[in-house]
């Protein structure tokens, strides 16, 4: 079976430890474990918990308290509406695995995780693609959605919010969705590894909690600044969830008994690392925003949720030569725009979500590089 190369993690695997400034990263600057413990205000006792831990497979599916905790973040999720797995993307590749079959017909946005269209694809499907547009703040247009789909429509594919652009669907704009997939009796499958990150702190809602055949996707990792947990999970429809479990006995025995317990821990003290991480945002998109100001032939889409902005520059020069001129000056590391498809090759994605002064420093860097490329027009 042929699979696309992953564009975005075959850039960052190639690059992302090789540089001295990281302006692709796409956590907000991540915690440490004694961090985390010192936000739960329980560093001792659940340090004694991980000393005395055995390290078994543990609950095969999640510990009950980690299933409950992840289905308090929704509205009307419940333990049967849960599973775990390691990482965001393993839930998206399992709830794939579920669903798709060859022949069947995915819509799916574009720009975005590449994962979302390019395993559908290499399981057979058709996938058509929502582009989203510049001049339309990257947001989906329903018009259009509506003239893609058809009765075989087995799955409609967001991402809310938007990487690489940071765009973000409002209630309103997720409910015409919903209407959509509706009429055809489709699927609306979201990846909401940014959901809780809304820069004016007042988050979409999500799919789960409004479509009966909605499924989301989401981690530790972009909203609590804990990939190295690698523990992400799926909230959908209770017989979903079982035909999950049916395939998860073929990838995953268990997602770790210290990964349990530290994500119940980390849920637990989700509005102390929400703030965190949101003042982390907040400062360094104000930073971001004034430079983009600044200079002239950069302009983007300003984010409105999660930790990267699409950056579109004026310049006469390819955006994977763009970016690997600029790791050899100086160590800077940007995301070529290509990765996302060659519709997208005079564009840069930024991840800026990380210490102001850091970022700034960053950003001064590229600035200096751009006056090399005005001198050579």
């Amino acid at each position: 079976m042929y699979i696309e190369p992953f564009g975005v993690e075959q850039w960052m695997n190639e690059w992302e430890t090789k540089v001295i400034t990281n302006l692709a990263e796409t956590c907000v600057d991540s915690l440490s474990a004694g961090a985390l413990l010192d936000l739960s205000g329980r560093r001792e006792e659940i340090t004694r918990q991980m000393m005395d831990l055995r390290l078994s497979y543990g609950d095969i599916l999640g510990s009950e308290e980690l299933l409950g905790a992840i289905a308090s973040i929704y509205e009307s999720a419940k333990l049967e509406n849960v599973i775990v797995m390691n990482g965001g993307s393993a839930a998206n590749f399992i709830a794939m695995f579920t669903l798709i079959e060859p022949e069947d017909e995915v819509i799916c946005v574009y720009p975005t995780y590449q994962q979302l269209y390019s395993i559908p694809r290499a399981f057979g499907a058709s996938v058509k693609l929502l582009r989203l547009r510049y001049e339309n703040s990257f947001l989906p247009d329903i018009a259009e959605l509506k003239k893609l789909v058809t009765p075989k429509t087995k799955m409609i594919i967001i991402n809310n919010s938007n990487n690489p652009t940071g765009s973000l669907m409002t209630d309103a704009m997720l409910k015409d969705t919903i209407q959509v997939a509706e009429s055809v009796g489709a699927w609306l499958y979201c990846d909401e590894a940014y959901r809780l990150l809304a820069h004016d702190g007042v988050c979409a809602s999500s799919v789960a909690d409004m479509y009966e055949k909605g499924i989301v996707s989401s981690s530790l990792s972009k909203n609590f600044s804990l990939a190295g947990l690698r523990l992400g999970w799926l909230v959908g429809p209770r017989d979903f969830i079982k035909e999950v479990t049916n395939r998860r006995d073929y990838t995953t025995i268990s997602c770790g008994r210290i990964d349990d317990l530290l994500g119940r821990v980390a849920i637990q003290c989700k509005e102390k690392i929400l703030s965190r991480n949101l003042g982390i945002i907040r400062a360094c998109a104000n930073v971001l925003d004034e430079w983009v100001k600044s200079e002239p032939c950069i302009h983007y889409v300003k984010p409105k949720s999660g930790t990267t902005a699409f950056l579109q520059y004026d310049y006469d020069i390819s955006s994977e030569d763009f970016c690997l001129r600029l790791i050899e000056r100086d160590g800077t590391f940007l995301l070529p725009g290509v990765c996302f498809g060659p519709e997208f090759d005079r564009f840069l994605r930024i991840g800026y979500s990380y210490e102001p002064q850091a970022l700034k420093t960053g950003l001064g860097k590229v600035s200096d590089f751009l006056r090399e490329l005005e001198k050579g027009r």
